[in-house]
């Protein structure tokens, strides 16, 4: 804010003494400098204003809400089974969210960006970091909506595979990778049949047959529009050390019984893992919390993997102010998690599903869980 200096005084002719006074000489024009310094003043305000208001290239992050997957979003149950026999539970399986100020759906200003740098309790981010360059807000909202679909029929399978309920799954290629070894082998519409004679059943046959093979061709059979046809390809190590074939798989669940999530304004992936956690509660007799108060966050893949998220040291001050006392943290995020954990929140850190349930388990049935992983800096 620019403050106009103090007014000048009015400048007055000088009075002049004169036994035979000429004629009074017209008023001077008055002096307009203090009008112009006013309207400067406010000019540089309104234009400081305006920039202030003008959107930065930045995200916020700051702790969302938080919503039990054993409870109900409105007049909804979040989960609801129909076609098998259900156990409602009661505690709290919470998952958590981050509200993002900042992207192309809702752009940050430098008031936001000023204000969170002086709150711990929020993140600032480059903009290209959280959403490449280019991306709508229609995009955004779009590719928000598919990842928290697909979370929900992985967290769908997960719980399953966890209970053993059988159900189908068939991975289609949804496209190739960059530099993928497939390339001219394996086509986009392509039913993965089987890898080195072992059926497709699920992603976790071919990660197993490729880690065995450590390197060594793959013998890979697809169906294409009716036919099996039968290609060798050499795999390839990704960024995670993994040997991969380059295929983009989507997967089509066919499940015995129907699961229905209901959770409106909540995007993304990231509540995977608790939404597989609320539906094995719903499906197990008893409570799983024993009425206790758990949160957590992480991806869920349909073999029960869970992975990591962002925003994950704002998601546990939203858990803890939402009252959990136990936090479920994907073992990759332990970096992000080490120095940022709110007094009186036990952080779990778990890989998988099953990881997640034994915690859970522990808690709710009153034994110690002092002994539970945690993230350390060792």
């Amino acid at each position: 804010m620019i403050t106009p200096p103090a007014p000048e005084g009015s400048v007055e002719p000088s009075e002049t003494l004169d036994a035979d006074p000429p004629a009074a000489p017209a008023e001077p024009p008055r002096d307009n400098r203090y009008m112009i310094m006013v309207v400067s003043g406010l000019l540089a305000l309104g234009l400081g204003v305006g920039a202030a208001a003008l959107p930065v290239p930045y995200v916020v992050e700051s702790a969302g809400p938080v919503f039990n997957t054993l409870g109900r979003d409105g007049d909804k149950p979040v989960i609801s089974i129909s076609g098998h026999e259900a156990f409602p539970a009661k505690g709290n399986l919470d998952l958590t969210t981050v509200v993002m100020t900042g992207g192309p759906k809702t752009p940050a200003t430098i008031f936001d960006v000023f204000r969170a740098w002086l709150d711990p309790a929020k993140a600032v981010y480059p903009e290209e970091l959280i959403y490449p360059k280019g991306t709508t807000a229609e995009q955004t909202v779009q590719q928000s909506e598919i990842a928290m679909e697909t979370s929900q029929e992985n967290a769908v399978a997960a719980a399953f595979r966890e209970l053993d309920i059988p159900f189908e799954q068939k991975l289609t290629v949804a496209g190739l990778s960059e530099g993928s070894p497939s390339t001219g082998k394996i086509q986009e519409g392509d039913l993965l049949m089987s890898v080195n004679g072992k059926p497709v059943a699920s992603m976790s046959v071919v990660q197993a047959e490729l880690a065995a093979g450590a390197g060594a061709p793959a013998v890979v059979v697809v169906d294409r529009n009716g036919t099996q046809v039968t290609e060798t390809v050499t795999p390839i190590k990704n960024s995670a050390n993994r040997y991969v074939l380059g295929l983009l798989l989507a997967s089509d669940f066919t499940f015995p019984f129907d699961v229905t999530i209901s959770l409106d304004n909540v995007g993304g992936p990231s509540a995977g893992m608790m939404f597989a956690l609320g539906i094995v509660d719903n499906l197990t007799p008893g409570d799983l919390t024993g009425g206790k108060h758990v949160a957590g966050t992480g991806t869920i893949t349909a073999d029960g993997g869970v992975g990591a998220i962002g925003g994950i040291a704002q998601k546990m001050i939203g858990a803890r102010q939402g009252g959990a006392t136990m936090f479920l943290a994907p073992a990759a995020n332990c970096d992000d998690v080490i120095g940022h954990v709110p007094d009186g929140l036990q952080v779990v850190k778990v890989e998988t599903l099953a990881d997640a349930k034994a915690a859970v388990e522990r808690l709710g049935s009153g034994k110690d869980t002092a002994g539970l992983p945690t993230c350390t800096n060792n």
